[in-house]
């Protein structure tokens, strides 16, 4: 893979985010000592630098193809990046304490592609089971549901059906205290009307007696409306 030097060390001074970044020992590739080294996290590229705050880094590890494992070392809260394949070297580095080592554990073994390929599988799965399983409404949500009453239709050309013992028994309940005259005076008026015949109205006389009258009085005003307001224009004109 080609690189470019130029571009690299720019992205590393960038002002993008960073990752993770702290002091780790390394250790050298000849001279097997640890040395101290600003390290830089930025996605899967780890930059290290002789100290913070240095303009150019003094090298960058690409973060693919390895894993990260723990390092035989007594003196140094040490771990590995160990690259598989042939003539890969391994990068030995040295925390500060147990808490520190494991946070840059974690971080570098997420900062990989495959990882990450993983994570975004995994959370389109999880999504695709959200969408597909509807979620169930809370008992609390469920018991206080209003419940919309019937709808029923009303003609209102149909004259209502009076009935006796439904407004007796409404009558009797709130006048419990009356007068026993007043329940038989309203009983007799109760058989008078259930003996009255029932008087059916059809639409067509609804519309002869109350219909008619109504459109001739609104014609007569809109003509009157009209007539008033030619006249106005007329003399505006003139």
């Amino acid at each position: 893979m080609k690189i470019n030097e130029k571009n690299l060390c720019s992205f590393a001074v960038s002002a993008t985010p960073v990752d993770k970044e702290g002091y780790l020992n390394k250790r050298g590739e000849v001279n097997k000592n640890f040395q101290r080294r600003y390290f830089l996290l930025k996605g899967n590229l780890l930059f290290y630098f002789d100290k913070k705050g240095d303009r150019e880094p003094v090298g960058v590890i690409i973060l693919e193809g390895c894993s990260i494992e723990l390092a035989e070392d007594d003196e140094q809260f040490s771990f590995k990046i160990e690259f598989h394949g042939i003539n890969n070297r391994s990068y030995v580095l040295g925390a500060e304490s147990q808490e520190s080592m494991e946070q840059w554990m974690k971080a570098l073994a997420c900062a990989g592609y495959d990882y990450m390929k993983l994570m975004v599988a995994e959370l389109q799965r999880q999504l695709d089971d959200i969408e597909e399983t509807p979620l169930p409404l809370p008992s609390s949500q469920v018991m206080s549901s209003p419940v919309p009453p019937p709808r029923t239709r009303h003609n209102p050309f149909n004259k209502p059906e009076i009935n006796p013992h439904q407004r007796s028994n409404s009558l009797r309940s709130t006048c419990s205290n009356s007068s026993r005259l007043d329940e038989t005076r309203y009983s007799e008026n109760n058989l008078a009307v259930a003996a009255t015949p029932k008087i059916s109205i059809s639409f067509r006389e609804l519309h002869n007696s109350y219909g008619r009258p109504i459109l001739k009085d609104f014609n007569y005003w809109k003509h009157e409306r009209k007539e008033k307001s030619e006249t106005v224009e007329n003399l505006i004109s003139f």
